[in-house]
Parts: C-alpha cells; sequence; structure tokens
C-alpha cells in the first residue's frame, strides 16, 4: 500500500491499534494524548481522528466516543509498522521438543500435535492441512467408448499407476470424439492433482463452458465424472472454543456460523490453497479472505515443506484484534520446526 498518512497521523493509528489489540475497547482521543508522546492536545487528536475514519483507517462502532482499526487500518498497521517479536528462548525450546521428536512419529501425530502447539501458544485456534504430498497427480487420460452411454475412463497417475473408472454419459461418443477430449484435457491439466482438478473443474464450469469450446465443456464434465470421490485434503483444527473468549466473536449467530465453516472445512480448505504457493507467511484480514463468516477474524499462516516440496500450510485463526507481532513469528517458527520434524519423523 502506499503511505497516505503522514508521521504524526501514522503514530497515533499505530498507538490505536496496538491500545485496541491490547485491551478491545474503543480508543478515545484522551487516551491517545496522555499515550502520545508528540505533545498534541485532544482537540488535535480529535482532528487527525477524524481523518482517519474519513480515509477508512478507524471507525466508530455504536454511539462510542473511541474508535476502532478497520481493515484497511489493521492492513496499513501490518504492511509499515508491524516490529515482530521474537519469540522466547522456551517457546523455541518447547516447538522444538514437540515437533521434532528423538523417536519416529507419523505424519499424523506431528500434524496434531503442530495444531495443537499453535492453539496454546496463541490461545487462539490452531490449524494444520494434511501434507499433500501423496495426491495422486494426473499424467494422462485416455477415454474409450463402451456400449451404452458409457465411457470407459483411464487414468495415468503419480509415475504409471493406472485407475479406470467407468463414466455415464448423455449420450454416445464415438472414438475419434473421445480421442479429442483426452488431448485437450492432457493439454490443460496434466501435471495436476486430481483433487485440484475435480475442484477446478467443478468451479471454472460456467467460465469454462463461456471461454471455450463445447468439446472442451464436455471433456471437463467427464474429467469431473472421473476423479469423483478423490479425497480432499484434510486440516486438523484445535482450541476452536478460544474464540468464544473475544468479546467481537461473541455473537451467537456470528459463532454459529463461524463453526459451522471450520466443521465444514470446503471454504478453509480453499483459503489455504491460496497459500500453498506464498513464500513465507500470508495474512488475510478481516473480509480479505473472501469469505463472510471469516469477516470478524484474522487468519495467519505460512506453508511447510516435505521433501523440498510444499507439502501443506499450518496457520492461527483469530479475531482481527489479533497481536500480530507475536503471531507472525509463531506461525514462522512452528512451520520451520514442523518442516524439521516431518524430515526426521514420519
Amino acid at each position: 500500500m502506499s503511505n497516505p498518512l503522514d508521521s504524526r497521523a501514522a503514530e497515533l493509528l499505530k498507538l490505536l491499534v496496538e491500545r485496541y489489540i491490547h485491551d478491545g475497547q474503543p480508543v478515545g482521543s484522551r487516551t491517545l494524548s496522555r499515550m502520545a508522546a508528540l505533545g498534541l492536545s485532544p482537540a488535535t487528536i480529535r482532528n487527525v481522528m477524524a481523518d482517519l475514519d474519513e480515509l477508512g483507517f478507524v471507525a466508530s462502532p455504536h454511539t462510542s466516543a473511541g474508535r476502532i482499526p478497520t481493515t484497511r487500518g489493521y492492513r496499513y498497521f501490518v504492511n509499515n509498522m508491524l516490529a515482530p517479536e521474537p519469540l522466547s528462548d522456551n517457546e523455541r525450546e518447547h516447538i522444538a521438543d514437540t515437533l521434532v521428536p528423538h523417536r519416529a512419529r507419523s505424519e499424523a501425530d506431528l500434524v496434531q500435535a503442530a495444531s495443537a502447539l499453535l492453539s496454546q501458544l496463541s490461545h487462539m485456534a490452531g490449524v494444520v492441512t494434511v501434507p499433500r504430498r501423496n495426491l495422486a497427480i494426473l499424467r494422462q487420460v485416455e477415454f474409450l467408448p463402451l456400449s451404452g452411454n458409457r465411457v470407459l475412463a483411464i487414468l495415468v497417475v503419480n509415475q504409471a499407476e493406472v485407475q479406470n473408472r467407468v463414466i455415464h454419459t448423455e449420450r454416445p461418443y464415438g472414438a475419434d470424439e473421445l480421442g479429442r477430449y483426452a488431448a485437450l484435457l492432457n493439454e490443460q491439466f496434466a501435471g495436476r492433482d486430481l483433487v485440484s482438478l475435480r475442484n477446478a473443474l467443478m468451479s471454472d464450469a460456467l467460465d469454462t463452458q463461456n471461454r471455450l469450446n463445447l468439446h472442451l465443456r464436455d471433456a471437463a464434465s467427464m474429467a469431473e465424472q472421473a476423479v469423483t470421490g478423490e479425497r480432499a485434503p484434510d486440516y486438523v483444527l484445535a482450541g476452536g472454543s478460544n474464540l468464544m473468549g473475544f468479546q467481537e466473536l461473541a455473537d451467537v449467530q456470528r459463532l454459529r456460523g463461524l463453526f459451522d465453516a471450520l466443521d465444514r472445512k470446503r471454504d478453509l480448505l480453499n483459503l489455504f490453497d491460496q497459500c500453498l504457493g506464498a513464500d513465507g507467511v500470508q495474512i488475510f484480514i478481516g473480509d480479505e479472505s473472501g469469505y463472510q463468516v471469516l469477516d470478524e477474524c484474522s487468519v495467519v499462516t505460512a506453508p511447510y515443506f516435505v521433501e523440498g516440496q510444499v507439502a501443506g500450510v499450518l496457520g492461527v485463526i483469530g479475531p482481527t484484534r489479533m497481536a500480530y507481532r507475536r503471531i507472525i513469528p509463531l506461525v514462522q517458527e512452528t512451520a520451520r520446526v514442523l518442516t524439521q520434524g516431518l524430515k526426521t519423523g514420519g
């Protein structure tokens, strides 16, 4: 983000965000005037706050005299003012002792332990996706006509594993037509894992229909049937009940929607999928996630690796007023040590 704030406004925004993160109460001008070392009067601070309000960095909740940060205010703070707080030696040792075992442990045990560790140290919800390295990767697809409205889909996955699926179509297809469909799919999708391929075919169906020709639409429909049943990557959640302790998340309807989304998993997995190619920590603040149920939450994530390849994502879910300066190093270190643990453990 460009820097639209002068030093005085930026300093007051920083103080307001830090105070609100600490106690969760709207911050008034008199409070800021006592905190600031700028020698500003409450009246001057009120004027600066009004400017910040107009620019969308802060907002006044209900009839409160104080203000709270908006998503834009938090984003400006995180991008321009944040000084991460190093983990203590005890915390680092605890993470290492938990995730770099002296004896071999399964991947499932390590993922469970990492999730619980994130929850314990953040006092929020910890999430770790199950390693993706065992997902089937599509190398080639072929279609052969069968009697009636049936087609045999032959999927070559991973190195040379062959999977056969019989799919039912709305009409009979000839061998030449099916050959063209297979060629289109191989050109578009070879190298994708079957789960992400299926998700892409489902979410892009209408777009594919409009953008590409009728042949590829039919081919995509066949491919979707052929890969249906592939189990999507899962995740392990710990400490979801911690979210009930934050006043801004305590609305019953909001909590119900949030817990439904965490239980259903699809939305969060889609969000975490966006982080698989990220270079380090990703932070989604409020509505930046694109999922309404997370509008009052922030999600801090980092990828972890197996055999040099991105295998999954871990992170912390909490209110937008989470202590970013502490959570970011926690997520970074846990991802680093989990990578090491998966190398030496399961």
